[in-house]
């Protein structure tokens, strides 16, 4: 089963200086955190800031070349998680035929973005990942999907739009 999931905000892992996107489900208050490039992170923060640069940027180019073909972007999907890395699709409508492209998560949001199409993660994805948390009222909770928390990551106590807002451009 797929989880429909929605941008939560960017910020800065405090620990190893590493950009993070944080995803929620539509429907529950659980937070996926997944780890991104620097890179990756400035295209996302851009199109959520709705930023355009004066020239297109990869993303923008990859979304110009899908139109021009004439398909459309359906939506994303986080597939799988494995040794710690995340695996996505990028799904695709050309016509009647549906295509699937291999991609890193952080390039498929940041399509997903300029596509306006949902984000899903498959529900292994959530109940893999060690990191899965519950916002109630701003407070992390315990989760029965989390697995114990790893000593070398350390997640603060509250989750804030003042924490999900650290990652500035």
């Amino acid at each position: 089963m797929e989880i429909e999931m929605k941008i939560r905000g960017l910020m800065i892992d405090p620990s190893a200086n590493t950009p993070i996107v944080i995803l929620k489900d539509v429907n529950s208050e659980m937070l996926l955190p997944i780890w991104v490039g620097a890179y990756e992170a400035n295209a996302i923060a851009l199109e959520i800031e709705k930023i355009a640069p004066q020239r297109p940027m990869t993303h923008d180019l990859l979304k110009n070349v899908i139109e021009q073909m004439g398909a459309r972007v359906q939506r994303i999907v986080i597939t799988s998680l494995m040794d710690n890395v995340f695996y996505a699709v990028i799904e695709l409508m050309m016509g009647d035929n549906r295509l699937f492209l291999d991609s890193r998560p952080s390039d498929a949001i940041a399509l997903a973005l300029r596509s306006d199409c949902p984000i899903y993660v498959n529900e292994d994805v959530i109940k893999n990942s060690r990191n899965t948390i519950v916002e109630k009222g701003g407070l992390a909770s315990d989760d029965p999907l989390d697995k114990e928390e790893d000593d070398e990551v350390e997640w603060p106590d509250e989750i804030d739009d003042s924490d999900m807002n650290k990652y500035k451009m």
